[in-house]
């Protein structure tokens, strides 16, 4: 498996691969979402890698630039969103693109990366809930869902020296993406 930032000639397989992992009930939203955070200059800088097996894209991911308020110089990221075609989940995939995100952004300077995802799943990438730190969710989260907003520390001690809510892009910071 191959690894690489995408570019615009991959945005088809891109869409494609949402559409696999997610289904119909929620493929057409995830689309739309990522086209729209590729739009969106207040999402940017941003980090879009693409994994490829035998020539074909089956995984992407994507990293989108947060602030946190009040004022925090600390460079951050949010992961959204992760999808692995159908056909190639359960095979690493997924890992493999965090793995290789989280890398890219620790050699990059990011501080910080927050994600609201499965609290049994990316805990084992080095994620902790990030209400319990101090760093809340541009949106709330209900309390039986606390654990899913989660945060990673790519530099050592940036937690416990900042606290605050996250402020994502326009695009990402509409509550509809902040309901289970």
């Amino acid at each position: 498996m191959k690894i690489r930032r995408s570019n615009e000639s991959d945005r088809a397989a891109i869409e494609g691969i949402h559409r696999s992992a997610f289904g119909q009930d929620q493929g057409e939203e995830i689309v739309e979402l990522v086209n729209d955070l590729f739009d969106d200059e207040t999402a940017k800088p941003l980090l879009s890698l693409v994994a490829e097996t035998g020539g074909k894209r089956v995984g992407h991911i994507l990293f989108t630039v947060v602030r946190i308020q009040p004022g925090g110089l600390v460079s951050a990221r949010i992961l959204a969103p992760l999808a692995v075609s159908s056909d190639f989940q359960g095979e690493g995939v997924g890992a493999a693109l965090i793995r290789e995100g989280l890398k890219q952004l620790a050699e990059s300077g990011v501080g910080l990366v927050f994600v609201l995802g499965h609290p049994g799943y990316y805990p084992k990438f080095g994620f902790q809930t990030a209400g319990l730190v101090g760093l809340h969710a541009p949106h709330p989260i209900p309390a039986q869902h606390a654990d899913a907003w989660m945060v990673q520390e790519l530099k050592a001690g940036v937690i416990g020296g900042i606290e605050g809510t996250v402020q994502c892009s326009e695009v990402l910071n509409q509550p509809r993406h902040w309901r289970e």
